[in-house]
């Protein structure tokens, strides 16, 4: 029987409508429209097209944007100096640092500077430890869209295994403590865990977030297990392609009018038959993180508006 897929795309577009009424309710009551500012550094191609994807977003959402694009040689100073404006503009709500960062810049300090309630990724010290709390005001977007994912499948957490393959603090570390919180018994697995297909295959639950095109085989996953995908690579040799998804029409599609196609961690052409469920790639957890990023964007407006709880 083949397995049920976990329709990301379906379920974002459900939660974008809430976050459109949402906006309209707060724009009616405070005259005001959530808005988010980006910044990004650089031209690398994946992060432009977020970020349209992004300001695209928001105006579809009746949400303003402001974006400031910096050189790749940009210094420190200059960033910062942008993230102080938009801290300092109480018209913004949300600030979003695109990431990945040149080399001359360091993430984790420019991070640290954007103001907790305006840290609508969820990246701040403040707000990853009010998550580990169990206390979470602002999370990680693509955590938050798994976990929405899971509950919108109705697929309960209570009691299972689940298994985390990535110790990011994007994704990895904070899914797992997501998922802790309800109620899964986590095992986080990395680099250098020992038999990683065996432990694996204890889980109910197997998160993929290694970053690696196919690194998850069918040796990963037990029978009826459900798997979240989250890795988005970009393959442009044929063998690997067809390592990972073996004969897909739709991936196939792609490579053959751009050269290459977006695969995720797990070798689709294996594990898919052994999945009780399991997210695609594209289509399934992707459009979960900006539907998530735009829920946090007008709570982040909500609570600077009337106070955020336990502020």
């Amino acid at each position: 029987m083949p397995p049920t897929l976990l329709d990301g795309k379906r379920i974002a577009d459900d939660i974008l409508k809430e976050v459109r009424v949402q906006a309209a309710a707060v724009s009616a009551r405070f005259d005001v429209a959530p808005t988010l500012a980006t910044l990004m550094v650089g031209e690398d191609p994946a992060s432009q097209v977020y970020v349209k994807k992004k300001i695209k977003t928001c105006h579809e959402l009746g949400l303003e944007s402001r974006h400031r694009q910096f050189p790749a040689d940009a210094p420190r100073s200059q960033v910062e100096e942008a993230i102080r404006e938009f801290n300092e503009d109480p018209s913004v709500n949300g600030i979003l640092l695109q990431l990945p960062l040149p080399t001359q810049l360091n993430a984790e300090n420019l991070l640290e500077q954007i103001h907790p309630a305006k840290d609508v990724d969820g990246f701040h010290p403040f707000n990853v430890g009010r998550l580990l709390l169990g206390r979470p005001t602002f999370v990680p977007c693509t955590p938050a869209g798994i976990m929405e994912l899971l509950a919108r499948s109705g697929i309960s957490l209570q009691g299972k295994t689940a298994a985390v393959v990535g110790r990011s603090n994007i994704v990895g570390k904070p899914v797992a403590a997501l998922l802790l919180q309800q109620h899964a018994t986590v095992i986080q697995c990395h680099s250098r865990t020992r038999d990683l297909a065996a432990v694996c295959r204890q889980a109910d639950i197997v998160v993929a977030a290694a970053g690696k095109p196919g690194i998850l085989t069918a040796d990963h996953v037990r029978e009826g297990a459900v798997v979240i995908d989250v890795g988005i690579n970009s393959v442009s040799d044929a063998d690997e392609l067809r390592r990972v998804v073996g004969e897909s029409a739709e991936h196939w599609a792609g490579f053959q009018k751009k050269g290459r196609a977006l695969v995720g961690d797990v070798e689709w052409r294996t594990v898919a038959p052994r999945a009780a469920a399991i997210t695609p790639v594209p289509g399934g957890i992707g459009p979960l993180t900006i539907a998530m990023l735009m829920r946090s964007t007008v709570q982040a407006c909500l609570w600077q508006l009337e106070g955020a709880p336990e502020s």
